[in-house]
């Protein structure tokens, strides 16, 4: 090969590496302002609307966690959303869900209940659920920090009176678990002197309960004083494990992995009027009792027969103290002590 002919191969190869980086400079300097101004736009143009976090079914009392916002295509925007800037989250929780939403769904208008609107308790109800209202204080309310979707234990207590002598017996006793609080008359709109909002404690509570369950209830307050303990949300496992080890609840083949989460879901719900436990004054006291105290015995008279009680009720029968003699006619005893006639 000539000389002229390398000369010209080696001009070809040098002006075929500058051409491909002058066009790859060119591609790179031309490519990164056009994606940065494309992005960058479309965000902060996007409409943010609100979405649930997780499926909420129908019944689901909302809390903050429940939704957020995100951005949302503004061709997909329908006036019914909650569009940031223009509502206000907040105001949403204690709210209901009317109609079951799913995951990532934005949240309508319609698809929620507030306290206080018509048909808010109906639709918070569970299916064969009940609504009962308890009236409770600052004192047996958790001091007001009790709030809708907590779930709560009913203490009932009481004085048993006996015939004895002394005070009753105190007792109280936890009648009632796992009950789902729906609504309190809790206001907190209202302005104090200062014209910031003043929260004012409630006076009565809302639980859902089963019909059985409601009539206990009403029996309670006719007894003594209801007060309620504030149930944590670890306990919802312990109870789930000992109503699967119970003998009342039929679980699935283990096949269907729906079924089992909605069995799952429905025992961690249940209200539970079993398994009750009670503590008396003494065991808080040495000074107070353990048990009702027994009523007054009557003495039997001579003779071994005793007087008939008021209203001719049967007397209560008392064994006489010392030595007695038993006397036999027929198929009737007598007991007669020694000494009497």
């Amino acid at each position: 090969m000539d000389a002229k002919k390398i000369v010209l191969l080696v001009g070809a190869l040098i002006i075929a590496i500058t051409t491909a980086l002058l066009a790859r400079n060119m591609l790179s300097s031309s490519g990164s302002p056009q994606a940065g101004a494309s992005s960058m736009p479309v965000e902060a143009d996007q409409p943010h609307v609100l979405v649930a976090t997780k499926a909420l079914p129908v019944g689901t009392i909302l809390d903050a966690e429940s939704f957020r916002f995100q951005p949302w295509p503004k061709d997909l925007v329908e006036q019914a959303y909650y569009i940031k800037g223009q509502a206000d989250p907040q105001k949403l929780v204690g709210s209901v869900v009317r109609t079951a939403i799913s995951a990532g769904q934005p949240m309508t208008l319609g698809s929620v209940i507030n306290p206080g609107d018509r048909g808010f308790l109906a639709a918070a109800l569970g299916p064969g659920m009940r609504a009962v209202t308890v009236p409770v204080s600052a004192q047996n309310s958790v001091a007001g920090f009790v709030f809708p979707g907590d779930r709560v234990d009913l203490v009932l207590t009481q004085s048993v009176s006996g015939g004895g002598d002394g005070e009753p017996l105190k007792v109280s006793e936890t009648v009632l678990r796992n009950l789902r609080v729906l609504a309190t008359d809790q206001r907190m709109d209202a302005l104090g002197a200062d014209g910031k909002p003043v929260v004012q404690t409630y006076s009565n509570v809302t639980l859902e309960v089963t019909p059985k369950i409601a009539e206990k209830i009403a029996v309670a307050q006719t007894i003594g004083s209801l007060s309620l303990s504030l149930r944590s949300l670890a306990d919802n496992s312990s109870e789930l494990d000992a109503a699967i080890a119970g003998s009342d609840v039929d679980l699935p083949d283990g096949t269907n992995p729906n079924a089992e989460k909605k069995l799952l879901a429905s025992l961690t719900a249940r209200p539970i009027d079993r398994g009750t436990t009670y503590s008396t004054g003494a065991d808080v006291s040495r000074y107070q009792r353990s048990s009702v105290p027994a009523k007054p015995m009557q003495a039997m008279p001579a003779g071994g027969v005793p007087a008939a009680a008021p209203g001719g009720a049967p007397a209560v029968i008392v064994a006489p103290q010392g030595p007695v003699i038993r006397v036999a006619r027929g198929t009737s005893v007598t007991v007669v002590p020694v000494g009497g006639k």
